[in-house]
């Protein structure tokens, strides 16, 4: 699964990255969790917009909020048909940005963290969907979910799912609408082997509140 990430790279290198400049106002963050906004690339009128979504799919028919907080992944085998996630599936997917993540291992009587990124940290895209939920006078409620597969050969120790991160070369595909569905599954497998690199972190980024950089410092030996 993935319950926690990083967008530590700076605004003005997302938006030259991604090429969407509205990246550019983007306050890097150590310890993205869940309900939280996160940054994230949509295909509108044929145009890549940036978007601010929470962490959390609320489908359109949901009756409150709250089903956001057990819809952070949507798994790969399933996001096609599952009721929560086939209509994003169908036509809402985005591209939701990241440089990293954390997984929790058990080690004896506690969980250790640990961070995982390229190397060096170079921003990606976990392939993710989006909704948008609309009640009463509120204002529109937008948010996503990240796709998780089964996870690589060399992070499998850590936990036996990943979130599906999208090569450059299939951020147009994930994003257009006409292409088949076949064509948007297929993208849906682990990173090939050796694309992270993992290392055990403080125990200090277990609270959602710890957003600063001494979450991803490599625990001292």
């Amino acid at each position: 699964m993935c319950g926690r990430y990083t967008l530590a790279t700076d605004g003005q290198t997302l938006a030259n990255e991604f090429g969407v400049e509205d990246l550019a106002g983007w306050e890097p963050r150590f310890n993205v969790a869940p309900s939280q906004a996160v940054a994230a690339i949509v295909r509108r009128d044929d145009e890549l917009k940036a978007a601010r979504l929470h962490w959390g799919l609320v489908p359109g028919w949901s009756k409150d909020k709250k089903s956001g907080a057990r819809a952070i992944n949507a798994r790969a085998e399933t996001v096609a048909e599952k009721p929560s996630f086939r209509a994003a599936f169908a036509k809402r997917r985005c591209l939701v940005l990241a440089d990293g993540y954390y997984e929790w291992v058990k080690q004896g009587d506690h969980k250790q963290p640990y961070y995982i990124a390229r190397d060096p940290g170079i921003p990606f895209a976990f392939a993710g969907l989006w909704e948008r939920w609309v009640r009463e006078d509120d204002p529109p409620y937008y948010s996503c979910s990240i796709v998780t597969c089964a996870a690589s050969e060399d992070l499998a120790g850590l936990h036996h799912r990943m979130p599906v991160v999208l090569d450059r070369d299939h951020y147009s595909v994930w994003l257009d609408n006409d292409a088949d569905r076949a064509a948007h599954l297929e993208l849906l497998g682990p990173a090939p082997v050796g694309t992270f690199v993992p290392y055990p972190v403080s125990t200090f980024v277990n609270a959602p509140a710890n957003d600063t950089p001494h979450c991803i410092e490599p625990l001292e030996a």
